[in-house]
């Protein structure tokens, strides 16, 4: 089994169509730091296949349909990053020996919830029941203890400033730990912010995933990042803002208002996103949402044309007629998700203007949380 310099946190057929897929183009032509070792934090027994199937020698497929720039793309590639996969709690003792003494960077993303603190991250030794950040407080504690080689930490969460958040999580778990630890922690760790995006529509079985042309991973630079791979998608940039205002307060807002519409009606007869674009109602609806509300918040910013032209993008991400991406799964959460894309845009728009109007958006910010439940 070859040394994994990359302990990734997560099997979501996101990771596999994205980060997995860069490393995997990356390995073949030398440059990325080194394969994979998968872990499944959830220690979920259904998603044995898909554990098995990521590593599988032959690697995993990874389906890319949709048109980029005026051209048809349908591209089938083998994804060969991943040279193990475990889970937790099962292979408890691997993962811990890895994060110790093999990985330089640590990738996650977990669900929606993932950084949500629970009971059991007041405990200092491991529990199954911890949330991620609690388990990683941990992890990373054992390589102190025992090796204390520095490390990177890189969340690919949809969290702003994801790398700081997560940082800011660890370290308040750390007063469990050792007063030395929480030094070591803040010297010996770089805590890495980046942006991912692509429009991941479905699975493959056992895994692999079916995914858009668009594809982004913004890492934001800083002294000593170690940069996992070297590709067309992976962007080394100053700072995250630009990047994330646009995806989360435009394609991420948009998906979510969609599914807000979607629910009032009913669950009507639409099924994909392409679906909703396809009706000239809700199409007319979502480009006059954008014309006259998402728009004027960026343009309070000073960055109107700039969110023009990506809503443009957006809107033809959203009518990728190959692209199986359902209204139900983005309903995942969506309460949640109103809070981080709407209910955000709103407060960082009137950070600018403060008479910022945007009825539509602030009749769904303000309605009670039932209303949008699945």
């Amino acid at each position: 089994m070859s040394v994994t310099p990359i302990l990734q946190f997560g099997t979501s057929r996101f990771l596999q169509a994205h980060v997995d897929l860069f490393v995997s183009e990356a390995l073949r032509q030398g440059a990325a730091v080194g394969p994979i070792t998968v872990v499944q934090s959830s220690g979920d027994p259904r998603r044995a296949a898909r554990l098995a199937a990521l590593s599988a020698a032959e690697g995993f497929e990874v389906q890319v349909r949709g048109v980029d720039r005026g051209q048809l793309i349908e591209t089938r590639t083998r994804v060969t990053s991943v040279a193990r996969t475990l889970s937790l709690p099962a292979d408890f003792e691997r993962v811990r020996d890895i994060a110790v003494n093999e990985a330089r960077i640590i990738l996650s993303n977990t669900a929606d919830a993932g950084f949500r603190p629970r009971e059991a991250d007041r405990l200092a030794t491991y529990d199954q029941a911890m949330s991620y950040p609690a388990k990683l407080t941990w992890l990373l504690f054992q390589r102190f203890r025992e090796n204390a080689a520095t490390i990177q930490v890189m969340p690919t969460e949809l969290v702003p400033q994801n790398g700081d958040v997560l940082r800011d999580l660890v370290f308040g778990i750390s007063d469990l730990y050792p007063e030395a630890f929480r030094k070591w922690l803040e010297t010996e760790v770089t805590w890495v912010n980046s942006l991912v995006d692509r429009i991941v529509s479905e699975p493959l079985e056992p895994a692999g995933a079916v995914a858009e042309p668009y594809a982004l991973w913004a890492i934001e630079d800083q002294p000593g990042l170690v940069v996992p791979c070297s590709h067309p998608d992976v962007r080394i940039v100053p700072g995250l803002e630009p990047y994330e205002t646009l995806k989360l307060f435009i394609l991420n807002l948009g998906h979510t208002y969609l599914v807000s519409r979607w629910l009032a009606d009913e669950r009507t007869c639409h099924k994909f996103v392409r679906d909703m674009l396809a009706d000239p109602a809700a199409a007319a609806d979502l480009e006059d949402l954008y014309a006259r509300e998402v728009v004027p918040g960026f343009a309070a910013h000073g960055r109107k044309e700039e969110a023009e032209a990506y809503v443009e993008t957006t809107l033809d991400r959203f009518r990728n007629p190959f692209l199986d991406h359902k209204l139900a799964d983005i309903a995942q959460n969506h309460p949640e998700k109103i809070e981080r894309r709407i209910g955000a845009f709103l407060a960082w728009a009137r950070q600018a203007d403060a008479s910022f109007s945007a009825p539509r958006l602030d009749a769904i910010s303000a309605a009670p949380a039932e209303v949008h439940m699945l």
